[in-house]
């Protein structure tokens, strides 16, 4: 899976894992300098996700016309 296709929920589970590692005593800063690189991204695309969201809300909660929410085949 490419790291646009992670879903929300995925980007928190995985942002989890790298805080635990994060906070690890023995890491080493190029991992770290790695891993907080990576969990930026998470965090930027996650916000991007949830504005999206908060966009799509408003658009129905206003009366308008929204574009199908492209959801998951699990």
């Amino acid at each position: 899976m490419s790291q646009e296709d992670r879903t929300l929920e995925e980007r928190l589970e995985r942002l989890d894992q790298i805080l635990a590692r994060l906070e690890a005593d023995d890491v080493p800063l190029d991992e770290a300098l790695r891993l907080f690189e990576e969990g930026v991204a998470h965090v930027r695309a996650a916000e991007r996700m949830l504005s999206e969201a908060e966009l799509r809300v408003e658009e129905l909660l206003a009366g308008g016309e929204t574009k199908p929410m492209e959801l998951d085949e699990a």
